[in-house]
């Protein structure tokens, strides 16, 4: 009996200090690391641990934007690389990207505000070429290509959102979904490569996608 409560004790304290220290331990404005980024938001914060984070001057962040836990967030191949454009990853505010996420920035990513994710969302604008078959893939040149999250869209857990991608405002993106194309405002789109399912309609409100066939 004895021996439980002490095991329960040194395990409540424990948790007590583990949470003190990733409060202590995150990014936020004021801090020395948040100085660092090109912009970094009043009442934002990155939350401790996390992975990967380099190069953060190419990086903005607005208000009140928190990631999760163990995310990796990153501009350019390796830290101190000198990027052609400036800001290369920009997240909106009032956004939330969930726990073990990666947006792994080389020409430009655009989060619009009030985007959400759920957890280990992977976000990238550089693919990996593999046409010439007398290389290694990983020595061969990586096309880059833009990305676009528009303003209140969410991201299901373990969506993948690939170079050229553009998801309009207010999309629903299911579970592990791989983004690929333009998705519309205001439309559900799940899969491998996503595909639209529902729209909006201002007049008729939410509609199957084979109704809009032929339309932008």
């Amino acid at each position: 009996m004895l021996r439980r409560r002490i095991e329960r004790l040194l395990a409540n304290v424990v948790a007590e200090k583990w949470e003190e220290w990733q409060f202590a331990s995150a990014i936020t404005k004021d801090t020395v690391r948040g100085r660092k980024f090109k912009s970094f938001g009043t009442g934002s914060l990155i939350s401790f641990p996390w992975v990967t984070i380099y190069n953060e001057h190419y990086i903005e962040i607005g208000n009140d934007t928190m990631l999760g836990p163990y995310c990796a967030l990153s501009a350019g191949m390796m830290p101190g690389q000198q990027c052609v454009t400036s800001p290369v990853v920009r997240i909106g505010d009032r956004c939330l990207i969930g726990r073990g996420s990666g947006i792994v920035g080389h020409l430009a990513i655009d989060i619009g505000n009030d985007v959400w994710t759920g957890h280990h969302v992977y976000i990238t604008d550089q693919n990996h070429g593999f046409e010439d078959v007398t290389r290694p893939i990983s020595r061969q040149t990586q096309p880059e290509k833009s990305v676009t999250i528009g303003d209140g869209s969410w991201l299901g857990t373990g969506t993948v959102v690939l170079p050229g991608a553009t998801i309009g405002r207010n999309v629903a993106v299911g579970a592990n979904s791989v983004v690929t194309g333009k998705l519309p405002d205001f439309c559900v789109a799940v899969g491998a490569p996503a595909r639209v399912i529902r729209r909006y309609d201002a007049a008729s409100g939410w509609k199957p996608a084979d109704e809009f066939r032929g339309q932008a």
